[in-house]
């Protein structure tokens, strides 16, 4: 999620304009005529509200929370719009400023909402939601036994945190055909250190980003200066940056790490509903990366920042992109505070890569597109659908793209994204590597052929030789006769 953060004053602004022909005053009158209509059907909207708060107020058979009554209101009002708009209240925008600040207590999982229920975006590298094995794509169906229908999202997350080393269970469904899988975590501090990165053999180096928080821009710089610390320039190779399953986070921060690899040109822009509204963000001097060879690798977790990140780079010819589509959230949300009442997050713009394309419910298409060996027992389960299948997407024409495959394995040697990466900075060709991954599944049947046939083979002879030791020992009056019990 791309998270704006500043705070709106809405101003009424009066403007005269002298009416030079009776034309013009003419449509004047007749769009000031339209303006009135429209406010007096947004008072009767109003008005009806206020109906129907009152009937409510004086008829329910229990006496309703007033407060509750219209902060539901408030936040269904939000959630009608798209996916990623919503109310928080006072406790809640506490929580989602401390998330973005990278520390707080609970399970370590990104998640958004899908037709009345949680849906995991992906879990948080080293929380205890990553090591009970939750997938990106789940779907939580329940929290402690309690279902979410109903819930909104932001009181979904609300009962997953809690004290910490205290349990909670999750039920969750899984795949297509929605697996019934319950899982018992133990809530932790979650601290999220969004940038972790080391040596990859002797002359590369690995940089994983999990989330864009605060740290992040300052956590890339560190790692960065480690590396050029560890590798001398003659012999570095280049960067591995891994986005999968990275949910995004704070736009300022993609910012700076796309800057941290290129020092001219637009990185993004953002556009709202008024043309006025456009906002571009370029590079500023300074490569840091001192233009070493640079490969990023996404999956359909990598979401938001991560496709700024991603889709800045490739535009720029700066990095090459391997793995799988991306998940397609082009939207900007700001954060509005309403003083003690919370605040609001509300979709404001779309954002779009340099060359002028807008992600939102395409994402981005890597220049190699590699997909992991899943395990059998996770096959089905491992996509993502992306930001087209969530209800109320914001629209981008007719070829939107789903989601794709969002598994990464925990063992490196059997990571092919990460393989084909390493291969790359090594300098073998792109068509080399391709062919190599098409050659090597093949090459894999038939050497678990020749296996199955030495094995056959193997089986016959044996038979055979103890076919012939049978025949000589019924002719061995020396050894005893074999009966069948």
């Amino acid at each position: 999620m791309i998270i704006r953060k500043t705070a709106l004053v809405a101003t009424g602004i009066a403007i005269g304009v002298g009416a030079a022909t009776l034309g013009r005053e003419a449509r004047a009158l007749m769009g000031s005529s339209q303006a009135l209509a429209a406010s007096a059907d947004t008072y009767k909207n109003l008005s009806l509200f206020g109906d129907v708060f009152d009937k409510v107020r004086a008829d329910y058979v229990e006496k309703p929370d007033e407060q509750k009554l219209v902060e539901n209101a408030i936040n269904g009002m939000l959630t009608s719009l798209d996916p990623h708009s919503s109310y928080l209240d006072a406790k809640g925008f506490k929580d989602m400023r401390t998330q973005t600040e990278g520390k707080f207590g609970g399970l370590g999982i990104e998640v958004t909402q899908e037709d009345g229920l949680v849906k995991v975006v992906a879990p948080i590298d080293d929380t205890p939601a990553s090591r009970a094995g939750i997938l990106s794509g789940d779907l939580i169906g329940a929290i402690d036994d309690e279902s979410v229908q109903g819930m909104t999202l932001n009181q979904a997350v609300d009962k997953m945190r809690g004290q910490i080393n205290t349990p909670v269970k999750l039920t969750i469904f899984r795949g297509k055909d929605k697996q019934k899988i319950d899982v018992k975590m133990t809530r932790a501090e979650i601290h999220i250190k969004s940038v972790r990165s080391h040596k990859q053999g002797d002359d590369a180096y690995y940089v994983r980003i999990s989330q864009f928080n605060e740290e992040t821009a300052d956590g890339l710089r560190n790692a960065m200066a480690k590396a050029q610390e560890e590798i001398p320039a003659d012999k570095f190779k280049g960067y591995i940056i891994d986005l999968r399953n990275n949910p995004g986070g704070l736009l300022d921060q993609s910012i700076q790490v796309v800057n941290a690899f290129i020092d001219k040109g637009e990185i993004v822009s953002t556009r709202g509903r008024n043309a006025e509204e456009t906002q571009r963000y370029n590079a500023r001097p300074g490569d840091l990366s001192k233009g070493k060879p640079v490969v990023v690798l996404i999956n359909g977790g990598s979401a938001s920042a991560s496709e700024i990140v991603a889709g800045a780079l490739q535009d720029h010819k700066r990095a090459t992109i391997i793995g799988s589509r991306s998940f397609g959230k082009g939207s900007v949300q700001t954060i509005i505070p309403l003083g003690s009442n919370g605040a609001i997050r509300l979709t404001t713009a779309r954002y779009y890569t340099p060359s002028g394309r807008s992600i939102q419910a395409k994402g981005i298409d890597p220049d190699m597109i590699i997909l992991q060996d899943v395990p059998d027992e996770l096959k089905g389960k491992d996509d993502t659908k992306g930001e087209a299948s969530l209800k109320g997407h914001l629209k981008n024409g007719e070829d939107e793209k789903t989601g794709s495959q969002a598994y990464v394995p925990p063992d490196e040697k059997k990571d092919k994204q990460l393989t084909a990466a390493i291969e790359l900075l090594h300098g073998k060709a792109k068509a080399q590597i391709m062919a190599d991954l098409q050659t090597k599944e093949p090459v894999k049947e038939a050497k678990d052929a020749k296996d199955a046939k030495d094995v056959k083979d193997s089986k016959e002879a044996k038979d055979s030789k103890d076919a012939k030791d049978a025949g000589k020992d019924a002719k061995d009056p020396t050894k005893p006769a074999q009966k069948a019990n």
